[in-house]
């Protein structure tokens, strides 16, 4: 290990830095010593149902069928998202400040609803089916009409804002990746499969759900039934 040591002169008018070598600097030309490793125990091997199992399972999968999911799942998939999880009313997903800035709608065959994470209940916003819709505004990615679900998840900056100011933008994204997390792997446990999608036009996929002004679409999950 070396350290850089610096010598401060005073030479006429000018003042001169000079930084050189203390301890075992390589010397000109000499590749810098390799780093120590240290090998860490062997990941928990997956079992039936754990959490290892899930991640190790998760793969991004596009190939779904447009076989319907129960309510149960679609119930569980959304609580993953952004449920309650105690009496304090926190949820599943990591907020900072417990600010809560996302919403999110989940979009099927019987229409669109918005997630109440309150109630644990779907407010009906569209009663048709938009999946086709939001393929298109998904620069025609035409797999994303086959998920029996998508789930969007859009954010309510101003939420966020209020308490942090400038790092609002990037607290509400991280949010969106730990919300979003929560999903794809809900679903692999569920045997469901499901990938993200952030590429989309996101004032025409506002536009396709009717979405409030404030409400921003940020990330779009289509959840379904793999194929075999």
């Amino acid at each position: 290990m070396w350290v850089r040591r610096t010598v401060v002169l005073m030479v006429g008018t000018v003042l001169v830095v000079a930084c050189g070598p203390q301890g075992d600097e390589p010397e000109a030309g000499e590749p810098p010593a390799t780093p120590a490793v240290r090998v860490l125990p062997e990941p928990a091997t997956p079992t039936t149902g754990s959490l290892e199992e899930a991640i190790e399972a998760r793969r991004s999968i596009r190939d779904l069928e447009p076989r319907a999911l129960t309510e149960a799942q679609v119930g569980q998939l959304l609580w993953a998202a952004q449920g309650i999880t105690d009496d304090a009313g926190r949820r599943a997903a990591p907020s900072a400040g417990a600010t809560y800035p996302l919403e999110v709608y989940a979009v099927t065959a019987d229409g669109v609803g918005r997630y109440v994470p309150s109630a644990h209940a779907l407010e009906v916003h569209l009663p048709d089916d938009r999946r086709a819709v939001l393929a298109d505004t998904s620069f025609d990615q035409e797999w994303i009409a086959d998920a029996a679900l998508l789930v969007v998840i859009t954010t309510v900056e101003a939420r966020t804002e209020q308490r942090y100011g400038d790092r609002a933008p990037a607290y509400v994204l991280i949010e969106v990746g730990h919300a979003a997390q929560n999903v794809l792997l809900q679903a692999t446990a569920l045997g469901l499969a499901s990938t993200p999608v952030a590429a989309f036009d996101a004032d025409a996929l506002a536009s396709a759900l009717d979405l409030p002004d404030e409400h921003v679409p940020v990330y779009l999950l289509p959840v379904g039934h793999p194929s075999t």
